[in-house]
């Protein structure tokens, strides 16, 4: 923390001095002196890299001496514990669900319970179970030395492996969300995206490096909030974006239809890097590659959610991301298959095993104690730590960011039975990927017992029951702009039947995937519809 203030104060330093010899400096000694300075910080980074389990340690030391005169810091008597096994004994595994009572009295102005620091943000995610949406308390720490320090980082790491880059030559764009102001009690708090949480908070000399404005950027109407990014976009000499990759194409879309370019290169020449996450940017790689012609525009995915900065591809050769181990956050990763057993083991760094699915724990500096998140991740390497994302705990899809869940899936097809008076047998959903001029959707395969009278008012229905349910696929499907109506497919009557005998898998344990995030099954079922 104390070396992030340090170059803080370093740049804005280093930016009211250029502004006031504005006429004297380029933009290259700008970019020069800033890419020295972001350097400064791989020598920590190797260091974690070198003494893993130490850092985890003192980090988890570090938190529950923090928190030890908390509301749960009594509970639990965090003063007594003293070793990584006595905290695994003594605090049970949680999610969403068994936290949410604490989360709820933190949103009504209480304060001390999960952290000792105020907090008066909200990050807001997709829902669970019970929920419509989830809301991760962000505290000042996390702020500081998770989130804006992995996206330092990032560019520390970017800097290192590009020393030829003109990065800061030109101004970045981050494809960022809203948020909202809550009257509780006489308090203010914030609600809304992670990122619009970030842009608000962000030091003000970075209104030097970006663009739009921060009025546009937090716009939460997004078909105005398109037109205008691009309007203001273009106008400047753009090296960088960050984004979800679905929102990114919408807005390169945008852009060349006001420009009549026929690629972004020719907008902005000088672009060199795209940093994405949150959704799997495979299907969306070719897009890319005809939208940005170039074999010098750089691709770098991050792991960064709601409830944390995990994880930063440090290498352009592979598609890993190093685990960054010094954010405030202690890790701890359950074996796949013990995922719903009452009391499942949770395993350290040093014991686990490459290329095994776990689910990733954490302890934060936001108050989320031995909290699940729902994210399974597999080991590339332990020497230093990689990571990549290998799925959810719950079937899904996140194609475009939606988070779509069983949950909500099982109770919007409910919903829609009952409405249409149908039956349905058995079903699957897989996402339709964005192409060319068309956009995204779910296609969804179902067998019904007994069909709707009218196919078209049951995919209303079974629409309007998502959006009800889920916050982030209702945001998707605002005005068609990213996900289009449901495609629904009536079946033949067997035809998952006939789908599982063809993979050998009729019986037993064996279950028709209800949702998938990407099309092998469905197109396998497809296939075999086809073929008679």
């Amino acid at each position: 923390m104390g070396f992030l203030r340090e170059t803080m104060n370093d740049l804005i330093n280093l930016v009211v001095f250029l502004d006031t010899l504005t006429n004297c400096f380029s933009m290259a000694l700008i970019n020069s002196v800033i890419s020295w300075l972001m350097k400064k910080r791989i020598h920590q980074i190797e260091l974690f890299m070198q003494y893993p389990d130490e850092v985890q340690t003192e980090w988890l030391r570090k938190l529950l001496n923090t928190a030890r005169n908390t509301e749960w810091g009594r509970q639990y008597d965090f003063k007594s514990i003293s070793t990584p096994d006595q905290f695994k004994n003594r605090l049970p595994i949680h999610d969403y669900e068994t936290m949410k009572a604490s989360i709820d009295r933190l949103r009504q102005g209480e304060q001390n319970i999960l952290w000792p620091s105020e907090i008066k943000w909200f990050a807001k995610s997709s829902g669970t179970t019970n929920d419509k949406s989830k809301f991760i308390p962000v505290s000042q720490e996390a702020l500081e030395e998770c989130h804006f320090k992995g996206g330092k980082d990032l560019l520390s790491i970017y800097c290192n492996t590009h020393p030829e880059t003109r990065l800061f030559d030109g101004k970045s764009i981050a494809m960022g969300g809203s948020h909202q102001i809550m009257e509780v009690n006489n308090e203010s708090y914030i609600q809304g995206d992670l990122s619009a949480i970030l842009i608000q908070n962000l030091p003000g000399w970075i209104e030097f490096m970006r663009t739009p404005n921060l009025s546009i950027a937090l716009m939460d109407e997004w078909e105005s909030k398109i037109e205008m990014m691009a309007d203001e976009t273009i106008q400047h000499d753009v090296t960088s974006i960050s984004g979800v990759p679905s929102w990114t194409l919408l807005l390169f879309k945008r852009i060349l239809e006001v420009t009549g370019k026929s690629n972004i290169l020719d907008v902005w020449p000088n672009f060199e890097l795209f940093i994405h996450g949150g959704v799997n940017f495979a299907p969306y790689r070719e897009q890319f590659r005809k939208i940005l012609p170039s074999g010098k525009v750089n691709y770098l995915e991050t792991y960064n959610a709601s409830e944390g900065f995990f994880g930063i591809q440090d290498r352009s050769s592979t598609e890993d991301m190093l685990l960054m181990l010094d954010y405030g956050i202690y890790y701890e990763f359950i074996p796949v298959e013990a995922v719903g057993l009452d009391h499942p083991e949770a395993l350290g760094l040093d014991q686990v095993e490459l290329n095994k699915n776990y689910a990733m724990v954490i302890t934060t500096n936001a108050g989320l104690w031995r909290y699940m998140i729902g994210d399974t991740i597999q080991f590339t390497s332990c020497h230093p730590y990689r990571i990549r994302i290998s799925g959810r705990t719950r079937n899904y899809i996140n194609a475009f960011g939606e988070e779509l869940i069983i949950d909500n899936a099982e109770k919007a097809m409910a919903i829609a039975c009952e409405r249409s008076h149908a039956v349905v047998s058995e079903y699957t959903a897989a996402p339709v990927y964005i192409s060319g001029h068309q956009k995204g959707a779910h296609e969804w395969l179902i067998e019904f017992e007994r069909k709707p009278e009218d196919l078209s008012f049951f995919t209303a229905t079974l629409d309007t029951a998502l959006k009800a349910l889920n916050s982030d696929y209702e945001a998707k499907r605002y005005h068609d702009l990213l996900l289009e109506e449901p495609r629904i497919r009536a079946v033949p009557t067997q035809t998952f039947y006939r789908w599982l005998k063809s993979k050998g898998k009729l019986g037993g344990q064996h279950k028709v995937p209800r949702l998938s995030n990407d099309r092998k099954y469905i197109d396998e079922i497809l296939n075999l519809i086809a073929s008679g």
